[in-house]
C-alpha cells in the first residue's frame, strides 16, 4: 500500500512538471524569457541611424564606423589588467569603476566598457582580444556631419542612462539615443530597429551555436532617412554672419511654414559631440555661462520684440475700426503719460499710419493703443480683445512646432496685471509700453519670424516646422499643412505692408536696400536693462529686424535679433538684407556690406561688465 502511494505521488509530480513545462512552451513562451536563461547569450546587431538631408537633398548627417569594447562580467577570467588598460587608453581606476558599473547593471548581460574606439585603436586591440575572456568588440555607427553648422537644430546622440533604461524597455546599456534637436524629436524614426541573435552556450559556458537554429533571431532595420526644411547654404551663411555676435535668427517660407534657417549665436561644430571626447567637449560648452553656445537663442530667448510689434497694433486698430489710414497723431518728440514725456526718435510732427510705421513713431502707436482700449467700457474688455488678436499671430504660447524645446514668450492678460497692480487699478496708460513692443511683451525670434510670415500671407500662417519628408512616402503630420488664420481681415494688411515697404524707401532701413528685390520690413531698437544688486542699469540696446520678400508672392520671412547690437538697422537690418539676397538671388552683390558684417564683431560690447545677460526681458518698463 505504501509503495503504491509513493509511486502515485512520484507519477503525479512527474505529470505536474510535464504539464507545466508544456504549458509554458506552448502557451506562455515569450522570447523575452530567454533573458532569464544563463545558457542563452543575446547579441545585438545595431542598425545605422537614418541619414538627414536638407530641403534640396544635400547631406547634413550621415554615419561613420565605430567600435565598442563590451564586457559580460560573469565570464571575465583573470587578465593582465595593466596591458588591457594600456590597449584601451584608460587607467586602472577607470577600468575598475567601469567593471563595477557593469556588474551592477547585470553580471550576465553585456555592457559597454569603452565606447567608440577609432579604427586605429580597434586594429591594435583586435589582435589581442583572444587573451581577454569575457570581452568582445561590437561594431556600431556614429554620426558623421557634412556641415559645421546647425548644431542647435540637428542635436546630438549619447549613451542611454539609468533613467532611459528604467523607462523604456527597448534600450539596453551602452545604446545611443537622440538627446536634443532633430535627433531627439525623430528618435524612433532615425534609430531604426536593432537585430538580435540568440547564442546557445554549453555547461562550460562555451558558444555552441544559434539557439533554436536562429528561429528567434531578427535582422536589424536601418533607420529611415529624413529630409528637413533647412537650406544648408543659407544656414551656413547665416552662421558666418553671426561670428562674434550673440543672438538668434529664424527664416521661414511663408507659403508653407517651413523653417529655412534657425541660427543661434554663438554656436559650435556638431562634430565636437561625437566620439570619445564628446563628454569633455560637452562639459566645456555647457559650462560656458558667458556665451552659452548650447543655449538655443532662436527658440529659447524671450526678448521684448520692440518696434516690429507696432505693426500688430496697427492691424488691431484697423480691425477694431478705431483708426483708418488717414488717422493722425501729433508727435511732440514723444508723447505724454500724465505729465511725463516719453521720448521718440522720429523727429516729431504729425503722423498718419504710413509715416507712423516707416518713421517708427512711438507717439503714433501710443495714440492707437489708447484708442483701442477707449472703444470698450472697461479696461478688462479692451485687454481681452487685444490679447485675443495678438495670440492669433502665434504669440504668447507654444506654436506647436516639431522642435523638442522652445519658449512660449508672453502676451500679458487681465489676470497678469490684476496680480501686479490690483483689480481695476490699472488702465491703458499704465501699460502703454505695450504699444511699442516693450513693457511686458516677450517673443522668441521664431515667434517674430512667424508673425512676419502671417503678415506676408495677409492674415494666416502655417505652423512652423523642420520636417519636410520621412522615408519614401514623404508624409508629415497634417497639422503642418493646414493654415491658421489670424483675427485680422485680409484687407487691413495692405496699408500696413505699404508702410513696411516704405521703411526701405524713406524710413529707418533706407540704407539697406537690395537692388532688384522689393522688401517689406521693420526695424527695432530694444532697450536693454538689467538689475544688479537691486539697481537698474541700462546696457547697449538690442538690434532687431523683421522682413519678408518679395512683397508680392513672398519667398522668405525672417527675424534677426542681435544682443547689444545698437539700433535696428545697424546690425540686424544689414544681416537680414544679406540673408534675403543670398536666398533669393543665390549670390551677394553688395560685397562691401558683406565684408563688414563678416568681419565686424560685438566682442567689445560683451566684454563690458554685466553684458553677458542674454535677451533681458524688460518688466514694466520701456
Amino acid at each position: 500500500m505504501k509503495k503504491l502511494l509513493l509511486s502515485s505521488i512520484v507519477v503525479l509530480i512527474g505529470f505536474t512538471f510535464i504539464g507545466r513545462l508544456s504549458y509554458l512552451q506552448l502557451f506562455r513562451f515569450s522570447p523575452d524569457q530567454i533573458l532569464d536563461d544563463p545558457a542563452i547569450k543575446k547579441v545585438y546587431d545595431y542598425p545605422e541611424r537614418g541619414y538627414i538631408y536638407d530641403r534640396d537633398g544635400k547631406l547634413l548627417v550621415g554615419n561613420q564606423p565605430a567600435y565598442d569594447v563590451m564586457v559580460i562580467p560573469r565570464e571575465v577570467k583573470p587578465l593582465d589588467t595593466l596591458e588591457f588598460c594600456s590597449l584601451l587608453g584608460i587607467d586602472k581606476l577607470e577600468f575598475l569603476s567601469k567593471m563595477e558599473k557593469a556588474r551592477i547593471y547585470s553580471p550576465r548581460l553585456p555592457s559597454v566598457l569603452v565606447p567608440q574606439l577609432s579604427k586605429e585603436d580597434y586594429a591594435k586591440l583586435q589582435e589581442k582580444m583572444r587573451h581577454f575572456t569575457g570581452f568582445y568588440i561590437q561594431k556600431r555607427s556614429l554620426r558623421y556631419y557634412n556641415t559645421k553648422s546647425a548644431a542647435n537644430v540637428l542635436g546630438y546622440i549619447s549613451e542611454v542612462n539609468e533613467w532611459d533604461l528604467k523607462n523604456n524597455p527597448y534600450y539596453v546599456a551602452g545604446e545611443l539615443k537622440g538627446r536634443t534637436g532633430i535627433e531627439k524629436q525623430y528618435e524612433e524614426i532615425l534609430r531604426g530597429r536593432k537585430g538580435v541573435k540568440h547564442i546557445q552556450k554549453d555547461r562550460f559556458n562555451r558558444d555552441i551555436g544559434p539557439y533554436k537554429d536562429g528561429k528567434l533571431d531578427t535582422l536589424p532595420q536601418q533607420g529611415k532617412e529624413i529630409h528637413i526644411t533647412l537650406d544648408k547654404t543659407l544656414q551656413e551663411y547665416g552662421e558666418k554672419l553671426m561670428h562674434g555676435k550673440r543672438g538668434g535668427i529664424v527664416a521661414i517660407e511663408p507659403k508653407s511654414g517651413e523653417i529655412l534657417a534657425m541660427i543661434s549665436g554663438p554656436t559650435y561644430d556638431p562634430a565636437l559631440l561625437v566620439g570619445r571626447e564628446r563628454s569633455k567637449n560637452y562639459s566645456k560648452l555647457h559650462y560656458d555661462t558667458i556665451s552659452k553656445p548650447t543655449w538655443d537663442r532662436s527658440i529659447l530667448a524671450q526678448p521684448s520684440p520692440g518696434s516690429p510689434f507696432k505693426t500688430l497694433n496697427a492691424l488691431v486698430g484697423l480691425q477694431e475700426g478705431v483708426i483708418d489710414t488717414n488717422t493722425k497723431f501729433r508727435c511732440y518728440h514723444g508723447f505724454y503719460v500724465g505729465n511725463t514725456l516719453r521720448g521718440c526718435h522720429c523727429g516729431g510732427g504729425v503722423r498718419d499710419l504710413n509715416s507712423g510705421i516707416y518713421q517708427s513713431c512711438n507717439a503714433y502707436f501710443a495714440g492707437v493703443f489708447r484708442k483701442i482700449f477707449d472703444k470698450y467700457e472697461t479696461t478688462d474688455e479692451g485687454m481681452d480683445m487685444w490679447e485675443k488678436h495678438m495670440k492669433s499671430f502665434g504669440l504668447g504660447d507654444f506654436l506647436g512646432t516639431d522642435l523638442p524645446t522652445g519658449a512660449p514668450g508672453r502676451i500679458p492678460d487681465v489676470a497678469y496685471y490684476d496680480k501686479w497692480y490690483g483689480d481695476s487699478r490699472w488702465a491703458a496708460s499704465t501699460i502703454i509700453s505695450n504699444s511699442i513692443g516693450q513693457g511686458e511683451i516677450a517673443a522668441t525670434p521664431l515667434q517674430l519670424a512667424n508673425m512676419t510670415a502671417a503678415i506676408a500671407n495677409r492674415g494666416y500662417f502655417y505652423t512652423p516646422h523642420i520636417i519636410k519628408s520621412i522615408g519614401n512616402n514623404g508624409k508629415i503630420d497634417p497639422k503642418y499643412t493646414e493654415p491658421r488664420y489670424t483675427t485680422i481681415d485680409r484687407k487691413y494688411f495692405e496699408p500696413v505692408i505699404e508702410g513696411m515697404a516704405n521703411v526701405y524707401n524713406y524710413g529707418t532701413a533706407r540704407w539697406v536696400k537690395i537692388p532688384g528685390i522689393e522688401i517689406a520690413g521693420k526695424t527695432g531698437t530694444v532697450e536693454n536693462y538689467i538689475r544688479v544688486d537691486g539697481e537698474r542699469m541700462q546696457l547697449t540696446d538690442h538690434s532687431v529686424f523683421v522682413a519678408f520678400a518679395p512683397i508680392e508672392n513672398p519667398q522668405i520671412a525672417l527675424a534677426v535679433y542681435i544682443e547689444n547690437g545698437y539700433y535696428g538697422s545697424r546690425y540686424a537690418g544689414h544681416i537680414a538684407s544679406l540673408l534675403i539676397e543670398k536666398y533669393i538671388k543665390g549670390e551677394i552683390t553688395r560685397k562691401d556690406l558683406e565684408k563688414r558684417m563678416l568681419e565686424k564683431t560685438l566682442e567689445h560690447e560683451y566684454a563690458k561688465p554685466y553684458s553677458g545677460e542674454p535677451f533681458e526681458i524688460n518688466e514694466y518698463e520701456w
